[in-house]
């Protein structure tokens, strides 16, 4: 029953990185694009603030679990 557990905790793992990874690169790419415009529209800031918000939870999910990428390799 443990095996199942870990093996499943393992799983749920891999993907929360995989989305952290992601979201990383989606706020990113949302902050060069708002960096680079004269006049950022209202949306793009606040589809940024929402996409920096995501990846700021990810994060503290991350470390709240104790996830390492150095760990899962």
């Amino acid at each position: 029953m443990r095996n199942k557990r870990r093996r499943q905790r393992r799983l749920v793992d891999e993907d929360l990185l995989h989305v952290i990874f992601v979201k990383e690169a989606e706020w990113r790419n949302l902050r060069q694009i708002v960096d680079r415009s004269i006049d950022p529209l209202t949306e793009a800031r606040d589809r940024l603030k929402l996409t920096e918000a995501v990846y700021m939870f990810l994060l503290k999910e991350a470390k709240h679990r104790k996830i390492s990428v150095l760990r899962m390799e």
